[in-house]
């Protein structure tokens, strides 16, 4: 399912405008985004899941084609862990 698919299912659903359910997906998606990003907050979902950040050390990799060595520096990625409730339905 696409976010195009997502705003149209929840514009037929509750009879408001697309317009007006697009701007609310962007504003969710952002505020989402800013917390994880740049206050490297968590973001706690109730009976859907929980965006996280998690920490990458640093560490040494190897470019076998070229035969040299790459330091990749630390870092964070995002993650997500759906809720148990959520885990059960898919079963």
């Amino acid at each position: 399912m696409t976010k195009a698919e997502i705003i149209n299912k929840i514009a037929e659903e509750t009879g408001l405008p697309k317009k007006d359910v697009s701007a609310t997906v962007e504003a969710f998606m952002e505020e989402i985004r800013d917390c994880m990003t740049v206050r490297k907050d968590n973001v706690y979902l109730r009976g859907f899941g929980t965006f996280s950040i998690k920490h990458r050390a640093k560490k040494t990799a190897r470019n076998i084609s070229k035969n040299t060595t790459l330091v990749i520096d630390a870092h964070d990625i995002p993650s997500f862990k759906p809720a148990k409730s959520f885990i059960a339905k898919m079963k």
